[in-house]
């Protein structure tokens, strides 16, 4: 409505004698004796009503609309016009109740202050903040436009498993439950990927999923135990493919929902219409701790004292590649503001990317980087079923030193293996982080309509 007539004078609206009926959200009301002002709010935004007791059937005013409050759900019907000040209004003839509210609206409608108020009654932080709303609309037009995004590229959208036997895909402690009818503890799944690159085996050669991902972790503003990924594996591509489609999705939603290809995120402003900087593990290794002597990186007890000079605790199952990743994230990643991509990711950490044809203890393995956190992660996917199983074979050998995220040994995706995995690619990118940036929010609670949170005493 306002998109079509704000434009418009009065003479002009009264020339066209529009009559038009809507419904919403009482919001303020100004009673001035015999009329009122009243602005009305709808998903679509608010418009004032303009309301005078002779106008209406009898005693609505005084019966009725007087006794009405804030928070009250109405239904109008009346003509457009516009104020002396120039804000589009609709004069009512008709005015009913559609729905009494019998709790008052937070602060007289300037909005829900308490954060904590509003991540448990996000319904009230909907109603009396514009801000809110208008993040999950970016949320959801972030979710379409992916969609489409992949659509358009050949990708088919389909669903995996939430509860499987042996969760795989990640490094991550998962949430246990038990299947009644089968008698059988289950795990809610902390990603979908094997099962993602199982459908790959069969045929589908461009897949894409986004839906829940589950990981019994802590919460923070950039963790929460249930969140949204989007993943997509390509066949016949490699991790290089990948950074160009990322590249890519981000610059087009960016355009497509923001109108432009700079992103302010606090007092930054992130650019994506460049090319994403690049950057090996250690040369961001280099780059942010310019003492360190490179050699040492390739040297366990080098690394270790490495480490540990800098707050880092290794732990006993360890090896250099998990070492070597520790420091980068100690020293790196919360430099890393613009878009970038860290590659290289040691074979230790990478139990499911394909080894580096050069450099065997290396993977064709990237994560990007924005606003100083990880967004996503992408690789070359392995495909040799034997390097699978023996990797699977030390993840398994670190769970049982004491790393309760590593992964198990999953038999069936190796067989899955033996009937052959084509050259393929995979790419996993964090929604909430992605509405996050796009929407200038700074933990990850302001982006999920119904955060994790622990129950009122």
């Amino acid at each position: 409505m306002h998109a079509e007539f704000d434009g418009k004078e009065n003479e002009e609206l009264e020339a066209l004698n529009i009559e038009v009926a809507v419904a919403g959200r009482m919001m303020t009301r100004r009673i001035m004796g015999k009329a009122s002002f009243v602005t009305l709010q709808d998903v679509g935004g608010r418009i004032q009503l303009y309301v005078a007791r002779d106008d209406l059937p009898e005693g609505v005013y005084n019966e009725q609309f007087k006794k009405w409050d804030l928070g009250d759900i109405l239904g109008a019907k009346g003509k457009l016009f516009k104020t002396k000040t120039g804000e589009l209004s609709i004069h009512c003839t008709e005015l009913r109740l559609l729905t009494k509210a019998l709790r008052p609206l937070p602060d007289k409608f300037h909005g829900l202050q308490d954060q904590e108020a509003r991540y448990r009654q996000r319904y009230l932080d909907l109603i009396s903040n514009d801000e809110s709303r208008n993040t999950f609309k970016v949320r959801s037009q972030i979710l379409s436009g992916i969609r489409q995004f992949m659509v358009n590229r050949g990708f088919m959208e389909v669903e995996t498993p939430m509860m499987q036997v042996i969760p795989g895909g990640a490094a991550a402690r998962p949430f246990i439950t038990h299947h009644n009818a089968l008698d059988l503890d289950m795990y809610l799944r902390i990603a979908p990927e094997l099962y993602l690159k199982r459908l790959v085996v069969g045929g589908f050669e461009r897949v894409f999923e986004i839906n829940r991902n589950f990981r019994n972790e802590g919460i923070s503003v950039r963790h929460n135990p249930e969140f949204t990924m989007m993943e997509l594996y390509m066949a016949y591509a490699d991790y290089k493919d990948l950074i160009e489609l990322t590249e890519s999705l981000f610059r087009t939603l960016a355009q497509d929902i923001l109108g432009k290809t700079e992103v302010t995120y606090g007092d930054v402003t992130l650019d994506f219409g460049k090319p994403f900087e690049k950057l090996t593990m250690r040369e961001a290794i280099k780059k942010y701790r310019p003492e360190t002597d490179m050699a040492d990186l390739d040297n366990f007890d080098s690394a270790k004292a490495i480490a540990e000079s800098i707050g880092i605790h290794v732990e006993k199952s360890w090896g250099l590649g998990r070492i070597v990743t520790e420091i980068f994230e100690e020293v790196a990643e919360a430099h890393l503001i613009q878009p970038t991509f860290i590659t290289e990711y040691p074979a230790e950490v990478s139990p499911l990317a394909r080894r580096n044809d050069v450099n065997p203890e290396i993977t064709d393995r990237f994560e990007f980087f924005i606003g100083g956190r990880e967004i996503g992660n992408g690789f070359s996917e392995l495909n040799d079923a034997e390097d699978q199983a023996q990797r699977f074979l030390d993840q398994v050998a670190a769970k049982d030193a004491g790393d309760d995220e590593a992964m198990f040994y999953d038999e069936d995706y190796v067989t899955a293996l033996e009937h052959g995995l084509p050259p393929t690619a995979g790419l996993g990118i964090g929604i909430d982080r992605m509405v996050m940036l796009f929407t200038n929010s700074h933990t990850i609670r302001d982006v999920i309509l119904f955060p994790a949170m622990r129950p009122v005493k």
